[in-house]
C-alpha cells in the first residue's frame, strides 16, 4: 500500500469519503472496498466478496460488477486532481469469470483521455491469490465539463 505522501492517494481517499455516506448503493455494496494505491489517472483498489455481493449461486453478481466499473471509473477520474469526476454517459462490463464469497478481489483502474468534456476509463477485476484471474473488464464514459 502506498504512504499517505502521495498527493494523488489523498486525493482519491478523501473524494470517496465524502461521496461515500451520499450514496446508499455505493456504501451498502462498496462499504469495505480499500483504496491500495493512486496515482495521476490511476487507481488500484481490493474488495472482499461477502453475501451481499453474490447471486443466488454464489458467486459475484453481476450488478456488483457493474458497480464497482462505475465507481472505479469516477474514482481513476478524480485521481487526475478533478473536484467533480462527472456524470456517465456509458459503462461496459464484460463478465470473463467469476468470484466467490470470501475471495479476494483487486480492481485495477486508469483513465484513457481526460478532455475538457469527456473522459474515458479502463477497468479490470481480478481475483487475487490465483495468478490473477481476470473476473470481468470495462470501459466508463463521463461527461465531465465543470
Amino acid at each position: 500500500m502506498e504512504t499517505e505522501a502521495n498527493p494523488e492517494l489523498q486525493h482519491v481517499r478523501n473524494y470517496w469519503a465524502t461521496m461515500k455516506p451520499n450514496s446508499p448503493i455505493y456504501n451498502f455494496l462498496l462499504g469495505d472496498i480499500e483504496i491500495m494505491s493512486a496515482t495521476k489517472g490511476q487507481i488500484q483498489a481490493q474488495l472482499r466478496v461477502r453475501k451481499v455481493h453474490v447471486n443466488s449461486k454464489g458467486t459475484l453478481h453481476g450488478v456488483t460488477s457493474s458497480c464497482i466499473m462505475d465507481w472505479a471509473g469516477g474514482l481513476t477520474i478524480a485521481s487526475t486532481g478533478l473536484k467533480n469526476s462527472g456524470v456517465s454517459t456509458d459503462i461496459h462490463t464484460s463478465y470473463v469469470s467469476t468470484a466467490k464469497e470470501g475471495d479476494l478481489i483487486e480492481v485495477n483502474a486508469k483513465v484513457n483521455k481526460v478532455g475538457s468534456t469527456m473522459a474515458f476509463t479502463i477497468i479490470e477485476i481480478r481475483r487475487a491469490g490465483d495468478g490473477g484471474k481476470v473476473v470481468a473488464h470495462g470501459t466508463h464514459t463521463k461527461y465531465i465539463k465543470q
